[in-house]
């Protein structure tokens, strides 16, 4: 479903990002993980078509996203790690000017609206103006604008942020049936026991190379074998290289 071949994104002579190979399928749960300034936002940001590769390959569903970059942008959803939204809008003026950008009919958007927003809770403040939200509300709206469309392809950056627990319970719920039926995630986060909870898969990212990519019981038996629970683990991955 989503494939990177050969990327590689360079700032002057420093290699962010170098991953030979990285396929996501159709319906999987990915957990991106890696310590900081290990390349995860750099490697979200190429995929979201906000950053430039320097080298390789992008492709999902075999169509290259910077060589079919509209195309693309249709079948993304994307969740950045802060919300940055317009202050004056209200929510539901937020909504309706995101799903516009992709074409929906006022009608799909007014149901669309209420669905989402009923599933995150957002109640009586989609009619307030975002300015008067919290973090965690701003996030919610944001999470709700990347699912207007229904992408294939749903990127998200550290989505917990400011989430309150029934909020991330919500969200982590969400996650799990949207990759049910059929939405492939590929989730950039630090929080190791959602990675745990709800990901089907995890990659894990060190100096921008990929150290680990495989299910998430290969990843449990791995750490069964070095009786080490998950967070042990991950720093002994991340410090090995």
């Amino acid at each position: 479903m989503l494939d990177l071949i050969k990327l590689n994104k360079k700032f002057g002579d420093f290699s962010a990002v170098n991953i030979d190979s990285l396929t996501v399928e159709k319906g999987q749960l990915l957990g991106f993980l890696g310590p900081n300034g290990a390349g995860k936002t750099t490697t979200i940001k190429m995929i979201a078509g906000l950053l430039t590769p320097t080298n390789g390959n992008i492709l999902l569903n075999g169509i290259n996203v910077w060589q079919h970059p509209i195309e693309s942008k249709m079948k993304i959803g994307y969740i950045p790690d802060q919300p940055f939204i317009y202050d004056k809008l209200s929510g539901k003026e937020y909504l309706y000017f995101s799903g516009g950008l992709y074409n929906l009919s006022k009608e799909f958007l007014k149901n669309k609206i209420e669905e989402i927003s009923d599933i995150l809770k957002i109640g009586s403040w989609i009619d307030k103006r975002t300015e008067e939200y919290s973090q965690g509300m701003k996030q919610r709206i944001v999470i709700a604008s990347s699912l207007l469309h229904e992408p294939e392809l749903l990127i998200v950056d550290e989505p917990m942020v400011g989430l309150d627990p029934q909020s991330a319970f919500d969200v982590k719920r969400l996650f799990q049936e949207k990759a049910k039926s059929g939405t492939t995630i590929f989730m950039s986060t630090h929080s190791l026991n959602v990675v745990e909870e709800i990901c089907t898969g995890v990659a894990i990212i060190n100096k921008g190379m990929i150290i680990f990519n495989d299910s998430i019981e290969t990843l449990h038996k791995l750490q069964d074998q070095r009786s080490h629970n998950f967070e042990e683990l991950f720093i002994q991955l991340t410090n090995d290289i």
